[in-house]
């Protein structure tokens, strides 16, 4: 695994010498880890709009290893290449792209394209890199704080002083839920699969974290806070019968991820019952326009906390780019605690 990588002015220099080609990790076919291998590709040329990024970090997400195995359909027009954020310097401008200059540091959220030295993102969904943050460390901010935003501030609507429960609180989506809601101005509980994450969970700010192979989620909530507002799921099948008895009357249930099922038999009366809100989405075949005003959000909002310490990033782990298949392999083994980087 590399070491930190901070940005200075050598990266300048080496944006200005852009080559032909450049390595990049490919998937011939879909399958395990080991489907992962290096390959090469032209280096992109940044369109009207975009801007052309010299990879420092790519995010390694649950969904890089669906699209591996073959199980995350491409939306229309996508890479074929994995990789959906990166950090990085501005290596080139698009035509018509005004508020960035080459050499500056930057994050990006992609719709692929991630897994490789370079890539031309739409100058919409382009960030600068948060004050005090790490240029690697910032290669695992957009994606995870985009989804948090989009679905939990936006479609949940939660507010200052309600109860906001994260299943699955380490995970790289977790980690950005459950300091942005507490920043909000929340309760916030989370869940974990062992005492070392629960400690991590608590130690970024959640007010209670649920070992939920020791404890019972609904139970622990319910002593902890009476009930819950706003519950961020990733996990669905059979835990969602028992969200809709946990929620508070008019609280909000939002899905960005069902690893136990999406078919299951609930009472959907207490949808009714109790004024609900069931909801979920996908961030990555949105409009670069709707993505675009997500991280105009979320740099408004959570950035500035960056600077202050009320929010910082949590890197479990850094690889070579060329050592992607040891990155999923660690992804899918869920021994991590916030984010998997590939450092080009």
């Amino acid at each position: 695994m590399s070491p930190p990588l901070p940005f200075t002015p050598e990266w300048t220099e080496m944006a200005n010498a852009l080559p032909a080609e450049m390595t990049v990790i490919v998937t011939p076919g879909p399958g395990g880890p080991e489907a992962l291998v290096p390959g090469r590709r032209p280096v992109p040329a940044p369109g009207p709009g975009e801007v052309l990024i010299r990879i420092a970090a790519a995010g390694v997400n649950r969904a890089d290893c669906m699209q591996r195995a073959g199980t995350y359909p491409l939306p229309p027009g996508a890479s074929d290449i994995i990789g959906l954020e990166c950090s990085g310097i501005v290596a080139a401008l698009g035509a018509g792209v005004n508020g960035w200059a080459v050499g500056d540091p930057i994050c990006a959220l992609l719709s692929g394209d991630g897994y490789g030295e370079y890539t031309a993102a739409p100058v919409a969904q382009c960030m600068a890199v948060p004050e005090g943050v790490d240029l690697v460390d910032a290669g695992g901010l957009p994606e995870t704080y985009c989804t948090v935003w989009a679905n939990v501030f936006q479609a949940s609507a939660l507010q200052p002083g309600e109860t906001f429960l994260v299943q699955g609180g380490s995970s790289g989506i977790g980690v950005a839920a459950i300091q942005l809601a507490k920043a909000w101005g929340c309760t916030v509980l989370a869940t974990a699969g062992s005492a070392e994450k629960a400690a991590a969970c608590e130690a970024l700010g959640a007010d209670r974290a649920i070992n939920y192979r020791e404890e019972d989620f609904v139970a622990v909530a319910r002593e902890a806070a009476g009930g819950v507002d706003v519950i961020l799921d990733m996990v669905g099948g059979d835990y969602i019968p028992r969200q809709l008895e946990l929620l508070n009357h008019g609280g909000r249930l939002c899905f960005v991820a069902m690893m136990r099922g999406s078919r299951v038999e609930a009472d959907f009366g207490l949808v009714q019952r109790k004024h609900l809100v069931v909801t979920g989405s996908m961030l990555r075949p949105r409009s670069v326009e709707e993505k675009g005003r997500i991280c105009r959000e979320v740099q408004d909002y959570a950035w500035p906390r960056f600077a202050s310490g009320e929010l910082r990033p949590v890197t479990h782990a850094r690889f070579p780019l060329a050592a992607a298949a040891a990155a999923h392999r660690l992804m899918e083994s869920s021994a991590h605690i916030g984010k998997i980087l590939l450092v080009p």
